[in-house]
């Protein structure tokens, strides 16, 4: 077993810091390994599953199927509802405390809404579905990697959104063979077991135990509350309106993307393949940001990623010719805006609150990817799917305007003047 997490620990008391780490902490790698392939699993069951079985939900119940893919808004409100309490037991009690909560969640709403027999009790067992997904996809994850490793969490960060970049290649296969030889119910049983059989014991065995962080003297913190300045509210607000705006692109494009290539004349097959290209090219574009070990600002990183998935959507929005240039393109910003989503926040506050923040800034844009889908349905109902994609891409614009904005504070706030996180 590596020392280097002791090492890392007695660091952090030497500078007057609390360690994150127990003594019998995992090599970093492993950590990252172990809940990439949670990751794996837990977007697999909750937000990719209905985009294989909602057809087959469809052919065995007759359900409104508006109201099948509608189940997983109403999970994501929920999420959106939980994260600033996910965040504040992350803080008082740990990462692997919330994750290890988070898959029993998953496991128990699958299981509901694989037993459902109304359309109440499916979309009940989403509503537990979504608090798994609140505690236990990225934000929880990210949290928990900044509460071990504190400044040196980028890595980390960095390598578990590679691995998670696998999660739709992975999945989306995974839910059709267990959808054609088990049926849409006991696909939802095999998540559950896959939940309870293999992601908890790997939390269990693999996840640092929390060691409770010691208050610093005039720290701004009094339980589970915390106080922002002047200038961290604005930072807060203008961060959260960028991850906004990318969280409803996304949201938008993982729903209706093949809507939208074929009233451009693509076939379904075409435009399956087409959307095929995303999760290459985000995974892709992740290791491009590893390759540079962290060599830049955070801020770098995000401008980076949202000025790829503008070019992408303005390219697709006019009409380009090679379609599968600006899928790419957009696949790999939205691959590196993920990096990016977990570091620029734990830079610019710094880790002690990092759980906390990432809980409140996981709120706006869950709710936000609840739900864009249904407005963007309704728009494409109004004024056509053409109609659809210059707002997409109008969205990614500001969103570049919102991180020019961001770059004006990088001067204001003193955790920006500090070297990189490694």
């Amino acid at each position: 077993m590596s020392s280097q997490p002791n090492a890392e620990a007695d660091a952090d008391l030497k500078a007057g810091g609390s360690p994150d780490l127990r003594p019998d902490a995992r090599p970093r790698w492993a950590v990252v390994c172990a809940l990439g392939i949670v990751q794996i699993f837990a977007w697999g069951g909750s937000f990719y599953l209905l985009t294989v079985v909602a057809a087959p939900i469809l052919a065995d119940t007759g359900w409104p199927l508006p109201w099948i893919i509608g189940s997983l808004s109403v999970g994501l409100l929920v999420s959106g509802i939980v994260s600033p309490r996910v965040g504040n037991t992350i803080d008082r009690r740990g990462g692997r405390f919330v994750l290890a909560v988070s898959s029993p969640l998953l496991a128990a709403g699958l299981v509901v809404a694989g037993l459902a027999l109304t359309l109440p009790v499916f979309i009940a067992g989403w509503v537990i579905i979504g608090m798994g997904m609140g505690a236990g996809l990225y934000d929880a994850a990210f949290a928990t990697l900044g509460q071990i490793y504190r400044e040196r969490a980028r890595s980390a960060i960095t390598g578990l959104t590679l691995w998670a970049g696998f999660s739709s290649t992975i999945s989306w296969p995974l839910s059709a063979w267990f959808a054609a030889h088990l049926g849409w119910r006991g696909a939802f049983f095999a998540y559950a077991a896959i939940q309870l059989l293999i992601c908890l014991p790997l939390i269990l065995t693999m996840i640092p135990r929390h060691l409770p962080r010691v208050e610093l003297p005039g720290e701004a913190m009094t339980g589970t509350t915390f106080v922002l300045s002047p200038h961290e509210r604005r930072l807060f607000l203008i961060v959260s309106g960028v991850f906004v705006m990318a969280g409803t692109s996304f949201s938008i494009l993982t729903i209706h993307l093949l809507t939208l290539l074929q009233t451009h004349g693509v076939s379904l097959e075409n435009a399956v393949l087409l959307g095929t290209l995303i999760g290459p090219a985000q995974v892709v574009g992740r290791i491009v940001e590893m390759s540079n070990r962290g060599r830049h600002h955070p801020l770098w990183t995000l401008t980076f990623a949202v000025v790829l998935i503008a070019v992408g959507m303005t390219l697709l929005a006019t009409g380009f010719a090679i379609m599968g240039i600006a899928i790419v393109l957009y696949g790999a910003g939205n691959g590196v805006f993920s990096i990016a989503r977990g570091t620029v926040p734990l830079v610019l506050f710094g880790p002690d609150r990092y759980a906390q923040i990432m809980g409140r800034l996981a709120r706006p844009t869950l709710l936000a990817q609840a739900l864009a889908p249904m407005l963007a349905a309704w728009l494409m109902t109004v004024g056509g799917a053409d109609f659809l994609l210059p707002i997409i891409a109008g969205l990614a614009i500001v969103n570049m305007a919102i991180v020019g904005v961001l770059w004006r504070f990088r001067n204001g706030h003193h955790s920006l003047s500090q070297s990189p996180m490694q």
